[in-house]
């Protein structure tokens, strides 16, 4: 059964938590009273969908059913997970979780999207002050991964465990802060910044694309992957951080920074920043600009999956335990039928200046179904690391039809035949039943301590065998041994 999460409010970040929570498999319930809720979800719902999936190299779960609600009552029917995504006021807040608390499962949990005011705050006159926490995140919701999870004082500790549960669950990060304080952590320093950004702006110093500048290419690609810390422990050199601090630690008391001074904000400087805002990026929209964002951060944290480093890692964990359970649900009951062994999203950087999947990509997907056959019979990590492998000899890929970023893929797999030092194996891709490529492998053993062709373990041999065996019956692949330049 399916778990339910009621959103309520869904602007920017309601959105966000609404797309997040569908495309990881749960039901979400909307409640907004905005007569443009449901058109605003749904540009928010194409984004995550276009972007997402991306993200990970294991198929995510079929999405869940969203549905609209014209009551707080309705929307929270069934809820596991309450998310609160109302306007910055605490009376506002506090009149929804009175009302929520009426209706309420008393075994859900209500997070709070605030970005500054404290659980104790929030929970202040509540009926059950332990079932409310801050469970802000960042946005775009639906990519990053980082939830500060605030439980304040009072709390249960069974709703703290649920939270984390939910929130890694639906591939997020949850940051448990131990002690509440206002603005959390991340928007501190995010605060910090912006302060002294308007200063350098009101001063002439820079521009809002120049200070922009100095954080895309410089700081904030290493914070990306390393945060503040390390990245300084590394600036430190071999003697590590107290080299860092005693180097530069005598500059904080210079004054460079205006970090506990704010400059009025006239209409002069308003419309002095917002000038420069327009000027640096007006000529896109913000859905253009929402889409190269998410392009951007796909692209960065895919890069950081292949380092397994910072939200990279967190991103091959998600993978690793979804391909468990989908692997312990897909137990082989026919090898003589094709087997399917890669179900999964394109992401956004497997497309090309034409708008569909890169040609070198087809090969990486069935190349990924011929490592997972390979595991089938047994020649896993372990097998390879005793010195057996299979080399692939020759490879004929058919590009039939076009696939887009965001769609769902699906590779099955026959082998043709399988007896002694050669394994050849036949892949079909699919999406949504639609043929677009086949792959047509032929693959030899080989010692990786002579690099030359070598039999196989008996193990190895009698379980490639099994599958040749069972599926040499089924009629011979339309295309296998296809010559390049043949009409089809």
């Amino acid at each position: 059964m399916k778990q339910v999460a009621a959103i309520i409010g869904g602007g920017v970040i309601g959105g966000g938590w609404a797309a997040r929570f569908l495309l990881m498999g749960w039901d979400v319930r909307l409640f907004d009273p905005d007569p443009e809720a449901a058109r605003k979800m749904g540009e928010v719902l194409d984004n995550a969908r276009r972007s997402m999936p991306g993200l990970f190299d294991v198929a995510l779960p079929p999405e869940g059913v969203l549905s609209f609600h014209e009551t707080l009552a309705e929307a929270i029917d069934g809820a596991a997970w309450v998310q609160e995504s109302v306007p910055e006021r605490l009376d506002i807040k506090r009149r929804t979780y009175a009302e929520v608390q009426k209706h309420i499962d008393p075994e859900a949990v209500i997070g709070s999207s605030t970005s500054g005011f404290k659980p104790s705050e929030l929970q202040e006159g509540a009926k059950d002050p332990t079932q409310i926490v801050v469970a802000h995140p960042f946005n775009p919701v639906y990519l990053l991964p980082l939830v500060e999870l605030v439980p304040g004082d009072n709390y249960d500790p069974r709703a703290v465990a649920w939270a984390k549960t939910v929130l890694t669950g639906i591939g997020c990060y949850p940051l448990h802060l131990k002690k509440e304080i206002d603005a959390h952590v991340a928007d501190r320093f995010l605060e910090a910044v912006w302060r002294e950004a308007l200063w350098l702006v009101r001063d002439g110093i820079a521009s809002t694309e120049e200070i922009d500048n100095a954080i895309r290419y410089g700081f904030g690609i290493r914070w990306a992957q390393m945060g503040l810390f390390e990245t300084y422990r590394v600036a430190g050199g071999e003697a590590g951080m107290k080299h860092f601090i005693a180097q530069f630690g005598p500059a904080l008391k210079w004054p460079w920074t205006k970090l506990m001074d704010v400059p009025d904000l006239t209409d002069e400087l308003i419309n002095q920043i917002a000038g420069q805002s327009d000027a640096q990026s007006g000529s896109y929209s913000i859905r253009e600009l929402e889409r190269i964002r998410d392009n951007n951060l796909v692209a960065m944290m895919r890069a950081l999956k292949g380092q397994n480093w910072g939200a990279g890692a967190l991103l091959n964990e998600a993978d690793s335990a979804r391909d468990a359970l989908a692997h312990s649900a897909d137990e082989i009951t026919d090898p003589g039928q094709p087997i399917t062994t890669v179900n999964r999203a394109v992401p956004l950087d497997w497309t090309d200046y034409n708008g569909h999947m890169n040609e070198a990509r087809y090969l990486q997907a069935f190349g990924d179904a011929t490592d997972r056959f390979m595991e089938l019979i047994g020649c896993d990590a372990d097998y390879i690391a005793s010195g057996g492998s299979y080399f692939t000899a020759e490879t004929h890929i058919r590009h039939l039809d076009e696939v887009r970023a965001g769609a769902r893929i699906a590779v099955r797999t026959r082998c043709l035949m399988g007896a002694s030092k050669k394994m050849h194996l036949w892949h079909e891709m699919y999406e949504d039943g639609r043929l677009l490529a086949t792959g047509e492998h032929m693959l030899i053993h080989v010692s990786l301590e002579t690099r030359k062709p070598s039999p196989p373990a008996p193990q190895i041999e009698e379980r490639l065998m099994r599958f040749a065996q069972a599926q040499a019956d089924l009629p011979i692949p339309q295309g296998a041994g296809r010559a390049v330049g043949q009409g089809r």
